[in-house]
C-alpha cells in the first residue's frame, strides 16, 4: 500500500462475553482474569465497562479455537477463580478490517 501499511490477509474471529452485575468489582475481577494469560498470547482483548456490567471482546484465530477456548473447563475455571459470572457469550464473526493506534489502559 501507497502508505507503507501491510495489508495482508490474517484470520481474526471475535467474541463478544458480557458479565452482569457491579461494574467496580467486575473491572477488578477482569483484571486479575489477565494475569493469568501472557501478554503475548492476546491477539486482542478490549474490555468495556457500561451500566449494569462489564463487555469483553476477545480474538481468536478461528472460530474453531474460539469455541474451544471459551468451552473448555479451563476457561471456567479461570473465571470462577478471579470472581467473574458465567457471560452471556456472543460470537461476532470474522474481522474485516482492523486499526489499533494505541495501547488505552483505564
Amino acid at each position: 500500500m501507497p502508505d507503507g501499511t501491510d495489508e495482508s490477509e490474517f484470520d481474526v474471529f471475535l467474541t463478544a462475553y458480557h458479565f452482569e452485575g457491579d461494574r467496580e468489582s467486575l473491572v477488578l475481577a477482569a483484571d486479575r482474569l489477565l494475569t493469568a494469560y501472557p501478554p503475548s498470547s492476546l491477539s486482542l482483548f478490549l474490555c468495556a465497562a457500561r451500566p449494569g456490567g462489564l463487555t469483553v471482546i476477545d480474538a481468536c484465530p478461528s472460530e474453531e479455537v474460539a469455541t474451544a477456548f471459551r468451552t473448555s473447563p479451563q476457561f471456567a475455571a479461570s473465571l470462577a477463580a478471579v470472581g467473574l459470572p458465567e457471560p452471556r457469550i456472543e460470537s461476532l464473526g470474522d474481522v474485516h478490517r482492523s486499526i489499533v493506534n494505541e495501547l488505552v489502559d483505564g
